[in-house]
């Protein structure tokens, strides 16, 4: 029998921690609970859980802190914000740390647990297919390659700190190459959401955060391009820069 995933929920708040862990058991997950920042960092480390929902406004340590400690560490679980802020800038700056999503409190508790599953079933199929490949990097375009084996991508021949979701960003859109995608498609496609709205601005925040780690300029990106009014594409004619 399989495993069940564990989901690690850090909220201070313990009757939103006990509808979430009863909503998520009962679709088949295991949880963990921490109701501080100190706490939620020290069970991210020990008990390596498949998926963090992590709220932001914590005791001791906040959850943007937490994020960008594991992040630091080169711990990439999947991390989803719980914040109750609508401020445009808390969302954003919950992915520049590194955090996968985002979702806004109160949240309808059967959009959370589609997020929750959509995340957990992307890194699953991640590391199922890397198994299946070949070790050793194989090139992209220009200067960038990737090994399937490691999520590990490579310019120059040396490694680039990527997030899970900058590497399935990068990698779809490569295995695409001059094909332009919206922001919605890209939603569906790489964070497998099937909804649009402002949430598509996680998207230009993904592509803005890779452009600075691949690209020599990123104002002028050889690599992930835009086609305006239309969307985002990888440009198979890069050179290496």
């Amino acid at each position: 029998m399989e495993n069940k995933k564990t989901i690690l929920i850090v909220e201070d708040e313990k009757n939103i921690v006990d509808i979430l862990r009863f909503n998520l058991q009962r679709s088949g997950y295991a949880t963990a609970e921490a109701y501080d920042g100190a706490d939620g960092l020290a069970k991210a480390r020990g008990s390596n859980p498949d998926l963090i929902l992590l709220d932001v406004m914590l005791p001791k340590k906040n959850g943007f802190d937490v994020c960008k400690t594991l992040r630091d560490e080169g711990n990439n679980v999947p991390v989803i914000i719980l914040t109750a802020r609508e401020e445009e800038g808390d969302k954003v700056r919950g992915l520049e740390i590194g955090a996968d999503d985002y979702i806004t409190k109160p949240f309808s508790m059967r959009e959370l647990v589609a997020r929750v599953g959509a995340n957990i079933r992307r890194t699953t199929e991640l590391s199922h297919s890397a198994a299946e490949r070949e070790s050793g990097p194989v090139p992209l375009a220009g200067n960038l390659s990737v090994s399937a084996e490691s999520h590990m991508v490579f310019r120059s021949g040396r490694p680039i700190d990527l997030t899970q979701r900058e590497y399935d960003l990068l990698t779809f859109l490569a295995a695409h190459p001059n094909k332009v995608y919206s922001r919605v498609d890209l939603m569906e496609q790489v964070w497998n959401y099937g909804y649009v709205g402002d949430d598509v601005r996680t998207v230009d925040v993904t592509v803005r955060r890779l452009r600075e780690k691949i690209e020599e300029n990123p104002a002028s990106p050889a690599y992930i391009r835009t086609r305006r009014g239309m969307g985002y594409y990888f440009s198979s004619a890069a050179e290496a820069q």
